[in-house]
């Protein structure tokens, strides 16, 4: 698929805004190493670079947007503060920029954002951040936002479309194109609302037109392919939150003119792939990613063909992964590559039924790895939720074809997700 949007359109920001967003990053933020990785380069046989965001003070991009838009705004302005909405990277972005420069500033979350996220916000923004819990989601949050701003005049910090903020993630282009020896043939980015894979693109494309711009989003919150597909922004019913640094139902209108402008392709990468990717990185790497950071990596085993030979920068956008999410990323990885599958199964009511199903139906390297009952009563008459964990994907149809054999009543849950989301 080639660059099927591009059509004529002004870039707002340019090498000029980007270099002066630079002046102010660099007062801040790390120039995060462009790392060689040999795993990823052998594994698809090419040149991979990560491009480490991760290793930011606040572990991720986020920050360079933020500060750069706070710190230009006009002294009065600043002194007065600012107000922000974010669910995770972007108010620890604010936060820090706060706390930098000595200004107050009101960060709003939704009342279900975790602990873990609330208290970083809160550690890095220290005694100049006030952080407002509202409403059940970033929407709740950011209409509140958006109110306070203008009871207040305070500056509102806009997460993705503002052109400073885009400018500031420019400045990861700049390094990415200073540190690598010839220019790479493709970068990868993350695409949420758009403001990574705009700044970034801003950059490279002005300095390499003939590097590709491949953005990528989770297969569940495409909301960027949706608006590109349509020729202008689209806002979606539902998303899956899961990619949560990348679950963005309406881009911004400033990123989709600029990725309309720029971007080459996009690919859409399951989020149980993602999960996989994030596991890989780990084991392999001791890199630790949030699903948003692992999609450019999980992207390159989709674009394996194109890829073969090349020079390639995946941009890993953020670590900010919390450790009890580690085994839903777990779970979902499994499901994904075909390793773990889950039944509701009515097994005979007579003795000994489940030793059968042990010895006549579970394969020698098949694991059962949940069983339980439906009913705490009378559970001869209910049938059981059964999950079992394969080595290999391959032994899966053979597991289905003995069940049938053995004459058993059963319900695959992982081809009804009505259920499956419901019952795992």
């Amino acid at each position: 698929m080639g660059n099927e949007w591009n059509v004529s359109s002004t870039i707002s920001v340019g090498l000029t805004e980007i270099a002066q967003a630079q002046m102010h990053v660099k007062e801040v933020a790390a120039r995060t190493p462009l790392q060689h990785n040999r795993v990823l380069s052998e594994r698809y046989g090419c040149n991979v670079y990560l491009k480490r965001e991760d290793l930011q003070v606040v572990r991720s991009f986020k920050l360079r947007g933020a500060y750069h838009l706070i710190k230009s705004l006009p002294e009065e302005r600043l002194m007065r503060g600012v107000v922000c909405a974010s669910a995770g990277n972007h108010a620890q972005g604010v936060a820090y920029s706060c706390h930098t420069l000595g200004i107050p500033g009101k960060i709003y979350m939704p009342s279900t954002t975790p602990r873990q996220k609330v208290n970083q916000v809160a550690f890095f923004g220290g005694a100049d951040v006030e952080i407002i819990l509202t409403g059940d989601t970033f929407d709740d949050a950011f209409n509140e936002a958006i109110a306070a701003s203008r009871k207040d005049d305070l500056a509102f910090i806009h997460p993705f479309d503002d052109p400073k903020i885009i400018a500031g993630n420019g400045t990861i282009g700049k390094e990415i194109m200073e540190a690598i020896e010839s220019a790479p043939d493709f970068v990868f980015v993350t695409i949420g609302g758009g403001g990574l894979a705009a700044g970034v693109g801003a950059y490279v494309k002005a300095v390499s037109p003939s590097t590709k711009l491949i953005g990528i989003e989770p297969e569940g919150a495409a909301s960027m392919r949706a608006s590109l597909d349509a020729g202008e922004v689209q806002t979606m019913d539902t998303i899956d939150k899961f990619v949560d640094g990348a679950a963005v139902k309406r881009v911004g209108e400033l990123t989709f003119r600029m990725c309309r402008d720029m971007i080459d392709d996009i690919i859409l990468v399951p989020e149980g792939k993602a999960c996989t990717a994030m596991l890989d990185l780990y084991n392999e790497n001791a890199i630790v990613v949030e699903p948003a950071g692992s999609l450019p990596i999980a992207a390159l085993d989709l674009y394996r063909e194109q890829i073969a030979g090349k020079t390639v920068v995946c941009v890993v956008s953020g670590g900010n992964n919390d450790v009890d999410r580690m085994q839903e990323i777990k779970e979902r990885s499994l499901v994904f590559e075909g390793l773990k599958h889950y039944f509701m199964v009515n097994f005979p009511q007579r003795a000994g039924a489940l030793r059968e199903f042990l010895d006549e139906v579970l394969g020698p390297d098949d694991d059962i790895t949940r069983f339980e009952y439906t009913k705490k009563h009378n559970k001869d008459n209910g049938p059981a939720l059964v999950g079992i964990e394969l080595k290999n994907r391959n032994d899966y149809e053979p597991l289905v074809a003995r069940m049938h054999k053995k004459g058993l009543n059963f319900l695959e849950l992982n081809k009804d997700p009505v259920l499956f989301n419901l019952l795992i």
